[in-house]
């Protein structure tokens, strides 16, 4: 076995987008791991670690491939010499040199040969450029001409070495090398290493190389700076991983802004610090938001505190664009701007978001209908819904659609359950946030997901596979979460076939992957063509309790048995014949069966599905007792058919709670 030596490999480009940079090392180990695999090297760890300016792989390799034998199959030995002869020197061997192999198919002529192994520096050098050409990018660019390799941005520098010699190759005019390169301020641009003081020497020159670290740095510094200043940082996971991936050489500062700007909503000025000068705000002891922020600088110091300045002046002028949106767009009502909707296109094969909001309006009357609810207050919440999309506020900071409008709506006078609902309209954003809190906000937020989607399926517009362009999964997702969360009993089978599927597949995703349910479990109670989600629910806690109960499992595995005799034998009776039934175990069955399905029926009344299960699981002993000792496909034709009804009636009845055969069972997962 050869020796094994340490592999560095740093691509070196201009500033990579940060969210593009973790999906990036996904790809560079898989696309690495295929290198791995197709070469038989041994697995082995392999760390990656990511920053704006650099990608960087480490492992440890064998300095060569091991030899290894291979047997290369020939022609038959049936076709006789001349074919040999020709497989012999296609293969620059002697015809002595050949084997004859059994296999299945009969005798073949084969050749053993041993493959040396190349060295895997040559390996690498072939590796890397395709390894590099095919990391696939949201977006890519030419730098060097067109028709030549593209990337997100420029490369410019290649570090590749195996042990300490260079793996020599290039690509888009750039060759590999032996010298990385530091931050761009903080370092300088030839940085000798070897491989135990590779991360000391970036760290000397600005770059801290783990992602961990840098994190850990922000989260430090931060906590130094608000020590004893009675502050506290409102946490944002999501804005503290993209400073983590935005910087080099992250050091928190802190800012402040002046407190007259504190009299515009709170989500104004959150949205404008976070979503867009990407500052964590801070609240004071009461809870409320304080006039300071921290901005996250890629340097070591501000000693003079002219990048505190910096974006204090440029924070400044943003509420100051604020401010002046909130006063003007105030002067026009949003009844007043429903007639502007006309101009805003929510989709060009439908129209308007005049049009949208025509239908939303008219949907939301229809759920409450169904509903049992007075939607008066959504049906006006949906009327002014979409008109904040022609405000100069929300065409600025679009992040603030939905909430602006419940805003102006509140200072308008609406009722709070009309602005309330606007402002929870875009409820939920994902699986792990809370729907809308009020009915009336549910209703619309239920209106208008289903009227996208209703209105995008009947265009053809559905997603393919990762294309989803009007978000279509995540509206679904959200209808499922506000209508099971929500306690909405709305049967989705009243929506086309296609939606209807759609939804049901969102469903599943929810119930198994947010819930927890057993996969085999959503399986069962869906197969009963429920499509009313929060029937779907209660059946599914029935069903999990009842699942650990000691003639449960054996039960299932009978229905199983069950549902294949049935399915054997086409078409059967509905009603069963008592003069024919044996006496033993097959009348007691349907003696057993009589009673049982009749409390069922009384449970099913009030929905109580934990009871009907449980009753049904004390069947169990008939069940056994009657594959035993009963032949089902009987000689006489009217026995066979009487039999085949009782187990259909059976069968009938415990499946229009879950399909029970869909249950995993040891005796079915072997």
């Amino acid at each position: 076995m050869s020796t094994s030596l340490p592999f560095l490999f740093e691509l070196g480009v201009e500033e990579i987008p940060h969210w593009m940079i973790e999906p990036a090392l996904a790809d560079l180990d898989r696309l690495f791991q295929q290198f791995l695999s197709q070469h038989s090297f041994p697995s082995s760890a392999v760390r990656y670690d990511g920053t704006p300016r650099r990608l960087v792989l480490r492992t440890e390799l064998p300095e060569r491939q091991e030899d290894r034998a291979e047997v290369v199959m020939g022609p038959p030995k049936s076709a006789g010499p001349g074919a040999a002869q020709g497989f012999a020197k296609r293969n620059n061997v002697a015809v002595d040199a050949l084997a004859v192999e059994t296999t299945p198919k009969g005798e073949y002529f084969a050749l053993h040969r041993t493959v040396i192994g190349r060295d895997t520096r040559e390996l690498l050098a072939e590796a890397l450029p395709a390894i590099i050409a095919k990391l696939p990018w949201p977006k890519a660019m030419y730098w060097t001409g067109k028709g030549q390799v593209t990337f997100i941005r420029p490369i410019r520098w290649i570090v590749a070495l195996l042990g300490n010699q260079v793996v020599e190759f290039g690509i888009a005019d750039v060759k590999s090398g032996a010298l990385s390169r530091g931050h761009r301020r903080l370092g300088s641009d030839g940085i000798a290493f070897d491989h135990a003081t590779y991360e000391e020497r970036l760290e000397k020159n600005g770059v801290i190389l783990s992602k961990d670290k840098r994190r850990k740095r922000i989260q430090d510094g931060i906590k130094k700076l608000l020590k004893g200043t009675g502050l506290t940082l409102v946490a944002d996971d999501a804005l503290l991983t993209d400073l983590v991936y935005l910087t080099e050489f992250p050091t928190p500062i802190l800012g402040e802004f002046r407190k007259q700007f504190l009299e515009l909503p709170s989500e104004v000025l959150s949205t404008v610090m976070r979503h867009h000068q990407r500052y964590f705000t801070l609240n004071d002891a009461q809870g409320n938001m304080a006039p300071r922020f921290i901005a996250v600088m890629n340097m070591k110091a501000d000693g003079k505190g002219f990048v505190k300045k910096g974006n204090e002046r440029v924070l400044e002028a943003r509420f100051n664009d604020a401010r002046f949106f909130w006063e003007q767009d105030r002067q026009k009502t949003l009844e007043d701007r429903v007639p502007d909707l006309a101009s805003v296109t929510f989709q060009a094969k439908l129209g308007s978001y005049l049009a949208k909001t025509t239908r939303v309006e008219k949907r939301a009357c229809e759920i409450g209908t169904v509903l049992g609810i007075d939607a008066a207050f959504a049906v006006r919440a949906a009327r002014l819904a979409k008109t904040d999309l022609t405000t100069e506020m929300v065409k600025e900071l679009t992040e603030l659609q939905g909430v602006m409008g419940g805003l102006y709506a509140r200072k308008q006078g609406e009722p709070v359950e009309v602005w309330e609902a606007i402002y929870e309209q875009y409820q939920p954003v994902s699986m792990e946030a809370p729907i809308p809190a009020s009915k009336s906000g549910q209703i619309l937020s239920l209106a208008d997901k289903l009227d996208t989607l209703e209105s995008c399926f009947s265009i053809g517009m559905t997603p393919t596979g990762s294309k989803d362009p009007f978000a279509l999964r995540r509206a679904a997702q959200g209808v499922v979460k506000i209508l099971v969360e929500g306690r909405l009993r709305f049967a989705l089978k009243d929506l086309s076939p296609d939606l209807h599927e759609f939804l049901l597949d969102r469903a599943r995703y929810y119930l198994k992957d947010i819930r927890g349910f057993a996969y085999d479990e959503v399986s069962a109670v869906l197969a009963a063509q429920s499509s009313d989600l929060v029937d779907v629910e209660a059946r599914l806690i029935a069903l999990k309790q009842v699942r650990q109960t000691e003639n449960f499992e054996a039960l299932a595995a009978s229905f199983k048995r069950i549902r294949n005799i049935l399915k054997q034998a086409g078409e059967y009776r509905d009603s069963v014949e008592e003069s024919l039934l044996e006496d033993g175990p097959e009348r007691d069955l349907h003696n057993a069966m009589s009673g049982v399905l009749a409390r069922v029926a009384g449970f099913l009344k009030s929905d109580d599905y934990i009871q009907a299960l449980t009753v049904i699981s004390t069947l169990r002993p008939a069940v056994d007792a009657f594959f035993d000792r009963v032949l089902v496909n009987a000689q006489d034709p009217a026995v066979r058919a009487n039999r085949l009804a009782l187990l259909g009636r059976l069968n009938a009845q415990v499946s229009s709670i879950a399909e029970l055969s869909e249950i995993v069972t040891s005796s079915t997962s072997e």
